[in-house]
């Protein structure tokens, strides 16, 4: 159960955008990607998807690009890892064996179980607005890391 790219880009995305939204402005993909160093075709489907779920909006054109939807600073961050990765990596078994479960558990079942529950609670609980730091350099600088 680990978390993929996808999640990862469209996580920085996201709060890069939120960064951003002080100036009024949309944010254009190759602004995003170089800011965060990723490579802009990837990211440029990935917040398409985004946009189609409703956490984003896109608008074409020269003065176009990506900006929040009204929601998005107050909705869970395991909305977008529903997006992104899907919600079957917190059922599945980490060492993929077939028939794993409380009657049936593997060597780690118990370890990660409890694990995954901890993961879905912070997911659940946390909104994109809670990841926003006070200070925007901060944030922007953590955001570059890759």
């Amino acid at each position: 159960m680990f978390l993929s790219k996808s999640f990862g880009y469209a996580l920085r995305g996201i709060l890069y955008i939120a960064a951003m939204q002080d100036e009024q402005r949309k944010v254009q993909i190759d602004e995003i990607a170089t800011k965060l160093s990723v490579p802009k075709h990837f990211l440029g489907k990935i917040m398409q998807q985004i946009v189609k779920a409703g956490l984003l909006r896109s608008t074409k054109g020269p003065y176009g690009g990506f900006s929040l939807a009204a929601e998005t600073l107050n909705t869970p961050v395991i909305q977008l890892v529903e997006i992104t990765d899907g919600m079957e990596q917190f059922s599945m078994c980490v060492l993929n064996f077939k028939y794993c479960n409380g009657l049936n558990p593997c060597p780690l079942h118990h370890e990660m179980e409890a694990a995954r529950i901890n993961y879905l609670n912070i997911f659940s609980k946390k909104t994109f607005g809670d990841l926003l730091t006070d200070s925007k350099s901060d944030l922007l600088k953590g955001l570059a890391v890759n």
